[in-house]
C-alpha cells in the first residue's frame, strides 16, 4: 500500500479525505507502522499481504485469525462505526484547542449523542501517555489547583458544610499539574497537598536532575536526591519571582484553560 504523505489541515479537508476507505487505511498504516512494514498482531510476522477487495490483511503464516483488519488492536476494534466517523472525530479533538463536547461531535459527524460520548471517551483514553510517554525533563513547572463547583452555585446546606474546610475548597478535587517547557503537560488527581503525596507524584513523572519551577510552595516540591542509591543530581526548585520572570505562568495558563473547558461542557 502507498504511504499517505499529506495530512488534512482543515475540517473540510479531513471530512473529504476520510470519506474514502482506502485513504483511512493508508493513513492508519502510516501511523501504526511508520517503516511501512505491516506486522501481524497475532504472530508478529512481517509476511503480510493485502486483500484489496475486502480491505483486509492476510498473514502468510498459517494460524487462526490470519486475516485481520486495520482496526484490530486499536480503540476501533469492537466498534461498528466506520473509520470515516472515527478519524474525523479524532481530527476534531486533536485540532480544537478548547476541546469539543459530545453534542458538538454529534452534530459534526452525524451520530447520536450517546455514540459521540462513547467516542470521546475512547479517543481521550488513547491520547493518554502515562504508560508510553516517558517522564518529563529539562525545565518543568509544577503547581496544584482545586477543580470543582463554585460555592455560590451550591445549596445553602451543602455550602455551609463545604466551607468549613476553609478557602471554599470543600468538595473539590486537588489536581497537580506538571508542564515541561516546550513539551507536554500532565495532570493527576491527588488525595491531599501533603509533602509525601506531592513528592511521590514528582518521582513518578519527572526525570532526576530536572529543574523544577514552582510558587511559594517550593519547599514542598524539593525532593533532594530522587534516588540516593544512584547518586543522581538533585532537582533544583526555584521560587517564583514577583518581577518580570514568572516561573509558573505557563502551567497556570494551562490550568485556567482546563477550568474554562469544564465550565463550557
Amino acid at each position: 500500500m502507498d504511504e499517505v504523505l499529506t495530512t488534512p489541515k482543515t475540517l473540510i479537508e479531513a471530512v473529504a479525505f476520510f470519506q474514502n476507505p482506502d485513504n483511512c487505511i493508508s493513513f492508519l498504516v502510516a501511523k501504526r507502522w511508520p517503516n511501512g512494514v505491516v506486522i501481524c498482531p497475532t504472530c508478529g510476522s512481517d509476511k503480510v499481504g493485502y486483500i484489496a477487495s475486502r480491505r483486509m490483511f492476510q498473514c502468510k503464516t498459517r494460524h487462526p485469525k490470519a486475516q485481520f483488519s486495520i482496526k484490530l488492536g486499536t480503540i476501533f476494534e469492537d466498534s461498528p462505526l466506520g473509520l470515516d466517523k472515527w478519524l474525523p472525530a479524532m481530527w476534531m479533538i486533536a485540532s480544537n484547542r478548547n476541546g469539543i463536547s459530545s453534542w458538538e461531535l454529534r452534530r459534526a459527524i452525524g451520530v447520536t449523542q450517546k455514540t459521540a460520548w462513547f467516542m470521546l471517551h475512547r479517543i481521550r483514553l488513547a491520547m493518554q501517555d502515562d504508560l508510553s510517554g516517558g517522564n518529563l525533563g529539562g525545565e518543568v513547572e509544577v503547581d496544584e489547583t482545586f477543580i470543582g463547583g463554585k460555592a455560590r452555585n451550591m445549596h445553602k446546606e451543602r455550602k455551609v458544610r463545604y466551607q468549613k474546610e476553609g478557602r471554599n475548597t470543600g468538595g473539590k478535587s486537588i489536581v497537580m499539574g506538571m508542564l515541561e517547557r516546550g513539551g507536554k503537560v500532565r495532570a493527576t488527581v491527588i488525595p491531599d497537598r501533603s509533602k509525601v503525596v506531592m513528592q511521590e507524584a514528582i518521582r513518578g513523572n519527572i526525570e532526576p536532575g530536572t529543574q523544577i519551577h514552582s510558587d511559594e510552595w517550593a519547599d514542598v516540591y524539593r525532593i533532594g536526591r530522587i534516588h540516593s542509591q544512584r547518586r543522581e543530581s538533585p532537582c533544583t526548585v526555584r521560587r517564583r519571582q514577583r518581577s518580570h520572570e514568572r516561573h509558573g505562568e505557563l502551567l497556570e495558563s494551562a490550568q485556567a484553560h482546563h477550568r474554562r473547558y469544564l465550565r463550557e461542557r
